[in-house]
């Protein structure tokens, strides 16, 4: 499927037509080779940023059919086995609802695919952008994307500083659909059948989500494995945090004011699959604080990176 040109705004439209003129003033053949920053496909994080724009509760969402979580479990295991396996995953996501994006991500440099859903219809079903560098390790998770705010920013953030990584986003507004929406505490949605399978092809699963400053002024983090058992990276990533100035809670220590992801149905899942697992809330304060999700996206990035 062809990669299609990615969104211009009023002010390159000005440049580019600049540029262009000047190019037939000074004799330019029309053939001319475009400039290797034109050839590095669409920008991730604007095709992110237009999807978490567009999310409402008054949006129309669906589950999946039986045969559509099927299919989503064959793209997410090619994806982990490489091109190489012989999947056409464009055409599977193609049919699921999806448009194929591909470049170089501007920021790092590393080759992507990304996947996202239209919105042409009820399959709100999000985006999964895949580096390409090398083979998949983890797996970031925005399950409340525009409702947890910011948590796709962070999620980006991530995925950039840990190659070989998948972004899984949801594609709608966690209150649509009566809730069914809320993909975190949905065993039936496209977000789950795919972070499933991702974990049983031996991805680490790290979501993310918000909370108010109120709920716990105590706390700017909580870090939890849900219902799996505590891990390694889990303890790396808390004392990381704390490290980095965070007052961090440990559920494993404490309770955490009700946000230890013990329903979380990625999380339960994780538990039956003895597959890692980590489940971070972050403060209101530390979400809208760019600087901030820089220092939580280092400390994620190096902790599960470590061998």
């Amino acid at each position: 499927m062809p990669t299609p040109l990615p969104a211009v705004s009023p002010t390159r439209r000005g440049l580019l037509a600049a540029a262009t003129l000047a190019m037939l003033g000074s004799g330019a053949c029309a053939d001319a080779k475009p400039k290797s920053d034109e050839q590095r496909g669409p920008d991730p994080e604007l095709l992110i940023d237009e999807l978490t724009a567009g999310l409402s509760r008054d949006n129309p969402y669906r589950d999946p059919d039986t045969g559509e979580r099927a299919a989503a479990r064959r793209a997410a295991r090619s994806l982990v086995a490489g091109p190489s396996d012989g999947t056409d995953v464009d055409q599977i996501f193609g049919d699921l609802g999806f448009r194929a994006h591909r470049g170089a991500d501007p920021t790092t440099g590393r080759p992507f695919d990304l996947y996202l859903a239209t919105g042409s219809d009820d399959r709100s079903w999000g985006a999964v952008l895949v580096d390409r560098s090398a083979t998949p390790g983890t797996v970031i998770e925005v399950p409340h994307p525009g409702f947890d705010i910011n948590t796709e920013k962070l999620g980006l953030a991530v995925h950039r500083k840990v190659p070989a990584s998948v972004l899984l986003v949801a594609g709608a507004h966690r209150q649509a659909a009566g809730g069914d929406a809320d993909v975190a505490h949905n065993d039936r949605s496209l977000f789950h059948t795919l972070a499933v399978e991702f974990a049983k092809n031996g991805l680490d699963q790290i979501q993310l989500h918000g909370f108010a400053d109120r709920n716990l002024p105590s706390s700017d983090a909580v870090v939890s494995t849900g219902s799996a058992p505590v891990t390694p990276v889990a303890r790396r990533i808390a004392d990381g945090l704390s490290g980095s100035g965070l007052n961090t809670c440990r559920a494993w220590v404490k309770k955490c004011g009700q946000l230890e992801g013990k329903t979380n149905e990625q999380g339960r899942a994780a538990a039956a699959l003895e597959a890692v697992f980590i489940h971070l809330e972050l403060s209101w304060s530390v979400r809208r604080d760019a600087e901030a999700r820089d220092r939580v996206a280092t400390v994620l990035a190096d902790q599960v990176t470590v061998a």
